[in-house]
């Protein structure tokens, strides 16, 4: 079985597959998978499906939906012991997933791996291991699902990631002199990102290697203005150095 959760929660099984709609179930099984063949107790479930609405009935209501979401990977997805993947096991429910068939969980490997590879000194590999990590995302994770507490922290956890894996492949494109190809990423990762000073001095320096000082100068000059406008705060004093190398 294959589970999609980088964009919209999607399950397949062979030619069979699902796209989860935004409901309880769909947010149960949301929470399951972002735990990844952890248990989780039934407290922490109830807590994430109704927070401070907490109905009388919430504990035979989330039975309910673990018999409801047996019976669609039974039916659905053909799935022939639903048992087996979705286990009951005190104090919760487990989601039992092999380790590589839930995509975020091989996002994670990917990135750790072209985190590794970029520290041994062989960005090449970096750029190519984390290009195949990107290319798994398909938007917001969980897209359209409701998140309560555990849910969004998750969520939260690998839109962080996402950024740190783009930052580490354009560190690598860097480290092979291909300044002036990440120009164009970087000047939309800034536009997107506003308050990520990294990528500002990524584009800084990236300008100022290709000889483009007026720009780089412009660059640092916006980043000031977006530090002092939303956060009262002056850059870091890594980039107020980077902005001496540009006037220097």
């Amino acid at each position: 079985m294959k589970f999609k959760v980088l964009g919209r929660v999607e399950i397949a099984n062979g030619t069979a597959s699902t796209a989860l709609a935004r409901s309880k179930i769909g947010h149960m099984l949301s929470l399951l998978l972002a735990m990844n063949n952890e248990t989780v107790s039934v407290d922490m479930l109830i807590d994430e499906l109704w927070g401070e609405q907490v109905p009388r009935s919430a504990q035979a209501t989330l039975q309910t939906y673990v018999y409801m979401a047996r019976k669609m990977f039974t039916e659905s997805l053909r799935v022939p012991n639903a048992q087996r993947l979705l286990v009951t096991q005190p104090p919760g429910y487990m989601l039992a997933a092999d380790q590589d068939a839930i995509d975020s969980v091989v996002f994670e490997r990917l990135v750790r791996e072209g985190s590794e590879s970029l520290e041994r000194g062989d960005p090449e590999s970096t750029v190519v291991t984390l290009t195949d990590a990107l290319k798994m995302s398909r938007g917001c994770p969980f897209a359209g699902m409701p998140t309560g507490t555990a849910l969004k922290a998750h969520v939260t956890y690998l839109q962080e990631l996402r950024l740190t894996a783009l930052g580490l492949r354009i560190d690598a494109r860097e480290q092979l002199g291909r300044h002036r190809d990440i120009i164009p990423e970087l000047r939309s990762l800034v536009a997107e990102h506003p308050l990520n000073e990294g990528f500002h001095a990524q584009l800084i320096k990236s300008l100022l290697r290709c000889g483009r000082r007026a720009e780089a100068l412009q660059a640092y000059q916006r980043l000031w203005q977006i530090l002092d406008a939303e956060l009262g705060l002056q850059p870091t004093p890594e980039v107020q150095r980077l902005h001496h190398e540009v006037l220097g």
